[in-house]
């Protein structure tokens, strides 16, 4: 393992003035630390992120999907790559530090790599991907998915709510689609291993009191648009045992949809984050309502039949009340697991700096989902201050990240040299 002379004043310095930087890149309308893709202050930011790439010593361009791509040269050109990386957009009314920590993480470790006078084997690329977080699209990852050859004509035919094309807003935002639907590099430049840091956004790290966490998997999603259907009538004079409140029978839906997280046997959690009825009146039982849902776990099996228990719970309450139910099921993501490979190499790297750590899975997903179909795919989490997150209350002392860079750049040196088993790249 190459030894790194870490500079922990500097290091810190640069990483307060990096997040104190970015933040500045933010809609002012909004809560928060707003960066949603395709803005104007997510534009903006762009240019500052590369122009901090280079001042770290990275070669950067930006691919025709329009991720920032910075690269380290190692020794030998032909060799498989290192990557890693994450993102810099957050959700509406986010927080500084959610895929940020990633990408300055990684810029901060290749500037300690460089201090340090080491020379990698092999090239070392740093990534910040397009558009990690959830758009009214309803698509995530769009940086890390093209990267992967994942965007799909079908998914640039997505509209928002303006009826605006997921196409139409690359358009806009000075990307090509169809050239960014075919810039899938990572396919065509042979990938070594891809290792993400990244902020834990739970509480577990905090409560354990532990510095480090090593990703074991990634959850998968499954996602629901329920539809119910009633019967319109006068609030005032239609009797409670007379209705077809789709109301009810929606919130019937959400509370069924909790009760499926919280009867995970291992990890689950179930949310509806959207309640909509086409009623404006507050004096007609409301006929039309929409319910929008998802169910995240890293138990494949249980997750795997979520969609059928769910719908016969769901049905059958609304049944009960005289409404009928349309669904309408997408899979976000696959559960994912973490190279094992990887794990081990992150462990024997935090085990060697002497820095505590713990086995954990992540509930949320990230772009290491798709750079998994491409090498071996590990994350190093740091801890959440009261496991806060996609708020702008979302906090990680500096010393935690700090520390999780030291854990990156070791993990990075230790890949540099092993040649991962052939199973670990499935």
């Amino acid at each position: 393992m190459l030894q790194i002379n870490n500079n922990v004043s500097g290091a810190t310095e640069r990483l307060e003035s990096g997040i104190a930087e970015l933040s500045e890149f933010r809609e002012s309308d909004r809560p928060g630390w707003t960066r949603d893709v395709f803005s104007e202050s997510y534009r903006a930011s762009r240019q500052w992120t590369a122009d901090r790439m280079r001042a770290a010593g990275l070669e950067v361009f930006t691919d025709a999907a329009g991720n920032i791509v910075g690269r380290l040269a190692g020794r030998n050109p032909n060799a498989p790559v290192l990557v890693t990386g994450s993102h810099t957009d957050t959700v509406d009314g986010g927080g500084r530090f959610d895929g940020v920590v990633g990408v300055l993480g990684a810029i901060e470790a290749v500037q300690q790599l460089r201090e340090s006078g080491q020379v990698l084997t092999r090239d070392l690329l740093v990534v910040d991907f397009l558009g990690e977080e959830s758009n009214p699209y309803g698509l995530s990852c769009l940086g890390s998915r093209a990267a992967a050859g994942e965007l799909t004509p079908a998914d640039l035919d997505r509209t928002d709510y303006r009826g605006v094309t997921l196409g139409e807003s690359f358009a806009s935002f000075g990307l090509d689609p169809a050239a960014a639907m075919a810039s899938h590099w990572a396919r065509s430049t042979p990938l070594h291993s891809y290792i993400e840091l990244h902020i834990e956004q739970g509480p577990t790290l905090e409560q354990r009191g532990l510095p480090l966490g090593i990703v074991t998997g990634i959850a998968g999603i499954e996602r629901l648009i329920a539809t119910f259907t009633g019967s319109p009538d006068h609030a005032g004079t239609r009797p409670m045992d007379d209705r077809r409140d789709a109301m009810v029978a929606a919130a019937e839906a959400v509370l069924a949809i909790r009760s499926e997280g919280c009867g995970a046997p291992n990890h689950g959690v179930a949310t509806t984050t959207r309640v909509e009825s086409e009623s404006r009146s507050p004096n007609v039982v409301p006929s039309l309502v929409r319910t929008v849902s998802e169910v995240r776990s890293v138990d494949s099996e249980w997750l795997t039949g979520v969609r059928g228990r769910l719908a016969e719970e769901i049905l059958t309450r609304a049944q009960a009340h005289g409404v009928d139910v349309e669904f309408n099921w997408s899979t976000d993501n696959e559960v994912v697991s973490a190279s094992t490979g990887v794990q081990d190499i992150a462990a024997g790297a935090a085990d060697q700096l002497g820095v505590p750590w713990m086995p954990i899975p992540s509930g949320a997903t990230h772009d290491a989902v798709h750079m998994a179909t491409l090498a071996p795919m590990g994350m190093i989490f740091v801890p959440s201050k009261a496991g806060k997150s996609h708020c702008p209350e979302e906090w990680t002392d500096t010393a935690d990240i700090a520390t999780g860079v030291g854990a990156l750049v070791s993990t990075l040196a230790a890949l540099d040299t092993t040649d991962l088993p052939p199973a670990a790249r499935n």
